[in-house]
Order: structure tokens, then C-alpha cells, then sequence
């Protein structure tokens, strides 16, 4: 949607408690522990965030409870805004006063939503910053709210676009949204009055063209959509701008109005892109409801590497959350290729690491007899962690020290058919491989274009078999070469790789 720690003692309040209990009685002990002054510091923000994230229950539930009641003393809540801003996810609020309300305790906590139109099957890398944001609102005691595009994907947001996007049929966009809410759900989940769901196509959908010009169009003013970025550089392009983009921002601005009016959310997140989309909303809720400090708008700036260039395309395509459409294995391989100059940026923005661990791991990497990619490392497993679960995690380190040159892991054929999906595979008869010499082979499959160059790199040291380094250029695939009869695996080097299976 394009669509895509301070803690202080406060002022005695009334907390409700239910079957849902907002704070065991050994969280709140602990956290009124701290000293009033040690609110100041972002270490000890961190400490306090630390202690949240090894529950997925938040700190503040947005759960309806009973009217029983104990008074007790209001904890404030860490300002999540602050931390964004420290971390580098914050571009842009539409009101400074949202620092103050993230973090007051006399303050109910916010409904915080970023939206995701269903143009794939799957999210990619280029939604997740939007993801991470709403989960660090989610750990600071406030609610996430994930809202799918099942209205909007039909239109197409021209935001950052150089050409209409194509139109998708009823049945991909049903299979779209599925796919993004099992991902929303998987990586929000855990605790689900910490987090909501919801489709605009289910108050658009019965919206006719005159409610939609009496409800919004009335309070819209061209001059001011026509100054939005987006819509400058569309018009001033040989492509030109439909009427049906053109409205794009009035239908993602009544969205806001929608869930504010209707759902109580009240602060909307997006990259910044998103800015003029975002402060259509705010404007329409400013007239429409009549309201203006109701509501709140956040931007985070966009992934983005060293270079400038955008940050989550591979030689393959896009980075998909999915691991369906890629696996965990080639996720966190993305992650482990990062250059040592993007790393601690990205261990900032994509990990919930807290800066003083990051702090470590950058003074590492300046120190003599740094290991290569240690911090790399990290950053693939945090980020691989967050998207996939511990099981992904494992999956993917598994195939990374199995595939590894020189690894001591025996390679079985389940594993091998899992990164098979991942890297280059081909079929070859018996004949071409048992007894073959490992030259004749690897030309074969493809790994090599010549005999020559095949020699040179055996003469180096840089082809494996298995796995096991191969010394010696004369060397035949033998039959206990073929791992149960079904197949191997050649490298040449760390990266090349090819899945012989055979036929």
C-alpha cells in the first residue's frame, strides 16, 4: 500500500485486570524497580525492551476486560519513537505530538496500521522494513494492525511507479490476499490481541461511485492532489496518469478516516514514499471527522544500500517473504552476502538487537583476527529468525553448513532435493557420471563452459564433489560418489553449485 526505554513512575491510575492480565505480578515488580532517572538513557530502554521480547505478550494488551479494577501505579511506555529515530527507521511524523502519546501513561496505547496491497502471492523485503515497524510499536505495548489491500490492489498505487500496474483477475487477488495474511499472522502472531487484520474491500465494496463523491470527493481539492510527488511526475511522463490512479490517494486517505471513525486506529506507518498518501488521510479525517490531533502519520525511509540502489532485489528477482516462493536456505544467504559497508546499518533497521549489542558486533569488525562475515552472520540470523521462526532458522543454517566447501556434514538426498530448488540442478543418465572423469562431469552439468577451465580450477584447489575437495584431475565419479544411487552435488568455489540428479 504501497501499502506497504525509558520507564518512569507516573501519576496513580486505575490498570483493569482480566482473564488477560496485563503484567504478571513479577514483570511489574521488576520494571517499578527502576529508578525514575534511568528513564533518560536509551540503555536502559533497551534493558527494558529486552524483558519484552522474551514473551510474545505485550507489555500494554489492547484486550476489552472486566470492570474489576486495582489501583496501582502507571508504568509509562517505552516512546517507540524515539527508538525508530535511533535506529534510523524514522523519515517523517505528521505531528511531534506523537512522541508524547506513545509514551504516556495517561494515554490509551495506539492502533498503529501499515498497509499492504495483495499485487503478489507473497510480501518481499521491500515490505518487511513496514513489518519491523509495526512490531517495534507491537513490543512498546501497542497494537498492530495490518491492513490488505483487497480494494486498492485492484487500482494500483502509482506512488514510485513508472507505468500503470496490469490488472489481476478475482481469483489471484483471493489467493494474494491469503498469502499475505498466513505471512502478517506468522510474523505478528504469537499473542493475538496484539495484533489485527483487516481488508478495505469490505467497506468499499458496497461504496457506489455517488457515495464515494459525496463521502470524500467533496472534501478533496485538486490542486492539492495534483502537488503530490507521485502525481507530478506521472503526468509530466509520456505515459501519462489514469483517472483510476489519480484517485489512488483518496481511496488509501478514507481508509484512515475508516479505521479511525470505525476502528479507533489512529496512527497510520508507511515508507516515505507513502507521505502523500499518508497526509491525504490525516487531511480527510481533519474535515470529514472534524478532528485534528486524532490521528498521526509515520514514514520510515526505504531500504536502501551503500550505493543509493534499492535494497532487496537479487540476480533472481525479488526477496520474498514466502517460503513457498523462496526458501529459508536462499533468505538468509541474501543475508549472508550483505558487504561488511551495509551490515551494522542494516543490524540497526532489521534486527531488534539493541544498540549496544550492534555496538559490539561493529567494534569487532575493526579489530584484528576479525572472523569474515561474523557480523553477517548475525544479521542473517536475526532477520531470518523474525521472517521464518526458529524452525526456518534452522533449516537455513543447516543447508548453509551442509553446503559449505569442505564441511564435515555427510550430505543425505532430502537435504539435497531441499537446495536443490535453490541452485542449479540438471539430470544426466548413469552413463555420463559413473566412471566419468570429474572434468568430463562437471562440464556436463553445466558448471564449467570448458575442460580447460574445469582443470585450471581442480589445479587450484576450487572443485568439490560432495562437499570434499577434489585434488586430483584424474579422478572418476565413482558409484559410492552418488549419494544413495539418486545424486551429487559439484561446487566450484564457495558460490557456484550444481545439483546432478540421476535420470
Amino acid at each position: 500500500m504501497a501499502y506497504t526505554t525509558g520507564m518512569t513512575l507516573a501519576s496513580r491510575s486505575l490498570i483493569p485486570i482480566c482473564s488477560k492480565t496485563f503484567l504478571s505480578p513479577l514483570r511489574v515488580a521488576s520494571l517499578l524497580s527502576f529508578p525514575e532517572k534511568s528513564s533518560t538513557t536509551f540503555f536502559r530502554r533497551h534493558q527494558i525492551h529486552h524483558l519484552f521480547s522474551t514473551s510474545t505478550t505485550p507489555l500494554f494488551s489492547p484486550v476489552k476486560c472486566s470492570t474489576l479494577e486495582t489501583e496501582v501505579q502507571a508504568v509509562s511506555r517505552p516512546n517507540v519513537v524515539d527508538i525508530l529515530q535511533e535506529r534510523g527507521l524514522l523519515e517523517s511524523v505528521t505531528s511531534e505530538n506523537l512522541r508524547s502519546a506513545c509514551s504516556d501513561p495517561n494515554v490509551a496505547p495506539l492502533k498503529v496500521y501499515c498497509g499492504f496491497d495483495p499485487t503478489a502471492e507473497s510480501l518481499h523485503l521491500g515490505n518487511l522494513l513496514g513489518i519491523i515497524v509495526l512490531s517495534w510499536f507491537q513490543r512498546c505495548g501497542h497494537q498492530a494492525v495490518g491492513l490488505i489491500g483487497g480494494a486498492t490492489g485492484r487500482v494500483g498505487d502509482p506512488s514510485g511507479k513508472s507505468l500503470e500496474r496490469p490488472e489481476l483477475d478475482a481469483l489471484t487477488l483471493e489467493k494474494n490476499i491469503a498469502g499475505i495474511k498466513n505471512i502478517l499472522v506468522k510474523i505478528l502472531g504469537g499473542n493475538a490481541s496484539s495484533y489485527v487484520i483487516f481488508n478495505n474491500y469490505d467497506w468499499w465494496k458496497d461504496m457506489t461511485m455517488l457515495d464515494f463523491l459525496k463521502k470524500v470527493g467533496r472534501f478533496a481539492r485538486v490542486g492539492v492532489m495534483m502537488a503530490k510527488e507521485s502525481v507530478k511526475k506521472r503526468l509530466e511522463s509520456e505515459q501519462g496518469m489514469s483517472y483510476t490512479e489519480f484517485s489512488y490517494q483518496l481511496l488509501q486517505g478514507y481508509d484512515f478516516v475508516h479505521l479511525l471513525d470505525k476502528e479507533g486506529v489512529n496512527v497510520q506507518i508507511g515508507g516515505s514514499d507513502q507521505w502523500g498518501n499518508i497526509t491525504a488521510g490525516t487531511d480527510l479525517i481533519r474535515k470529514i471527522l472534524q478532528t485534528e490531533e486524532a490521528a498521526y502519520g509515520l514514514t520510515f525511509p526505504l531500504l536502501l544500500k551503500n550505493d543509493g540502489t534499492k535494497f532487496g532485489k537479487s540476480e533472481d528477482g525479488a526477496i520474498w517473504l514466502s517460503p513457498s516462493m523462496l526458501s529459508p536456505y536462499k533468505f538468509y544467504q541474501y543475508f549472508f552476502s550483505v558487504p561488511d559497508v551495509d551490515v551494522i546499518r542494516f543490524l540497526k533497521t532489521l534486527t531488534f538487537l539493541s544498540l549496544d549489542e550492534i555496538k559490539i558486533v561493529e567494534d569487532e569488525m575493526r579489530r584484528p583476527g576479525y572472523v569474515p562475515n561474523s557480523a553477517q552472520m548475525k544479521l542473517a540470523e536475526e532477520v531470518t529468525r523474525f521472517v521464518h521462526g526458529e524452525e526456518g532458522l534452522k533449516e537455513a543454517v543447516k543447508a548453509t553448513e551442509a553446503l559449505r566447501p569442505g564441511a564435515e556434514t555427510k550430505l543425505d538426498w532430502n537435504l539435497i532435493e531441499r537446495i536443490a530448488e535453490d541452485i542449479p540442478t540438471c539430470s544426466l543418465p548413469i552413463d555420463r557420471v559413473s566412471g566419468v572423469s570429474i572434468v568430463d562431469v562437471s562440464v556436463s552439468a553445466g558448471l564449467f563452459e570448458s575442460k580447460s577451465a574445469a582443470r585450471r580450477t581442480l589445479k587450484q584447489g576450487g572443485v568439490y564433489m560432495n562437499n570434499e575437495r577434489v585434488d586430483n584431475e584424474n579422478k572418476r565419479v565413482e558409484e559410492e560418489d552418488i549419494v544413495e544411487g539418486k545424486g551429487l552435488v559439484l561446487s566450484s568455489g564457495k558460490k557456484n553449485k550444481v545439483v546432478i540428479r540421476i535420470s
